[in-house]
């Protein structure tokens, strides 16, 4: 029985698993012996106190899943306003006891029409109101560059795995993944690592420029085009210094370097203006540290991230659930890998959501970044 066969009655099977993007292909996971459910920060802690084993270990010796929007913020001593919510899982691990490898996903082609008829929870009125309103406290200093979410919801229900495989087939990213459980599921196409760890060596990989494809655009233009853009570096630099600053508070001093600065990576529709930052983890450092320092992932808040999350969250009026969130897993020799949450589909309760985000600094313009926010969610309403 070949590995596609088994993840398709996996499917039907309506039991929960997992798909993650890996180096050669997809893993899924699933048997799941342990499921736990995060509500609260001590419920975290617990979780993130197991004893980690540097021997040699099987494939499923990890946890996987993911850490809430507003469960990464109580982490980090900010309190979230009440806020209009779905009153989604703000988070949850699995254990898995099996793993299956498969190299990409054999589409029926045969496409169910759900319903498209979006709803955006800010409208362009709205929207520019807030903009105005970060752009003051930008030129006050109190921040310098804030993200401004924005939803789109529908009800439907849809079918996970047809959603995923058709985004592997049309959109693969790196830190692509799915959920299927009983009652959500998650469809993702993140392209940012957020925290990958191996050892004593980490690094983290920002994102923040993005350029959509038109007509003899190839990754030469694309870069020429990101170092004229004053904005556009701006937001870099403002980034990378950041992540920086989060990596240095659990590495070894002097170790945290920028191993590549300012590349440009290639996806199917647009162009990335991407860094890499490398540093060694301090010996006393221990999981909850690293998720404290490096979570929420510096490149969808703003920054500096403090005081940023402070004012996102005084003015946003809907819980963010997954977004902004992270994705990934914890193996038990302590080595972990974790996303940020972009790009992304949630159902739950029949309700569909996509949020996206752009960035507002000094000279961002606000219609602009309104259409870049629909151009954004678009690419996932399409499936639709």
């Amino acid at each position: 029985m070949s590995n596609i066969y088994k993840l398709y009655k996996l499917h039907n099977s309506n039991q929960p698993y997992i798909i993650y993007k890996s180096n050669k292909g997809f893993k899924i996971y699933y048997d799941f012996s342990k499921k736990i459910i995060l509500r609260n920060i001590k419920d975290v802690q617990n979780f993130l106190n197991f004893k980690t084993n540097k021997k040699k270990s099987k494939s499923t010796d990890l946890f996987l899943g993911f850490f809430g929007y507003e469960l990464l913020n109580n982490l980090i001593d900010i309190k979230i306003p009440k806020q209009k919510s779905l009153n989604f899982y703000k988070g949850i691990f699995y254990k898995p006891e099996t793993v299956l490898s498969i190299n990409n996903f054999v589409n029926s082609n045969n496409y169910k029409k759900l319903n498209k008829n979006f709803k955006i929870n800010i409208n362009k009125k709205a929207y520019s109101k807030i903009f105005d309103k970060f752009k003051k406290r930008i030129r006050a200093g109190d921040t310098y560059q804030i993200k401004i979410c924005t939803k789109y919801k529908s009800k439907s229900k849809v079918d996970p795995l047809d959603f995923f495989s058709r985004l592997s087939e049309f959109n693969l990213a790196p830190e692509a993944f799915m959920i299927r459980d009983k009652d959500f599921s998650i469809v993702s196409c993140s392209p940012e690592n957020l925290i990958d760890k191996k050892g004593d060596q980490i690094s983290t990989k920002p994102i923040a420029g993005t350029v959509k494809k038109m007509n003899k655009m190839n990754k030469s233009k694309a870069l020429k085009y990101f170092q004229k853009n004053i904005k556009e570096n701006k937001e870099h630099n403002m980034i990378v210094d950041m992540e920086r600053n989060d990596l240095s508070k659990i590495c070894v001093p002097l170790s945290v370097k920028v191993a590549k600065e300012k590349v440009i990576e290639e996806y199917r529709d647009l162009f990335h203006y991407v860094s890499l930052i490398k540093g060694k983890v301090r010996k006393s450092v221990k999981n909850l540290d690293i998720i404290k320092a490096m979570m929420p992932g510096g490149s969808v808040i703003g920054c500096p991230k403090i005081n940023t999350l402070k004012l996102l969250n005084n003015q946003e009026k809907e819980n963010r659930n997954i977004y902004t969130g992270s994705f990934g897993y914890i193996k038990f020799n302590g080595d972990m890998r974790f996303n940020i949450i972009i790009r992304s589909i949630l159902n739950f309760k029949n309700i569909s959501e996509v949020a996206v985000a752009s960035g507002v600094v000094i000279d961002s313009n606000a219609s602009r970044e309104f259409n870049e926010n629909y151009i954004k969610a678009k690419a996932l309403i399409d499936l639709y």
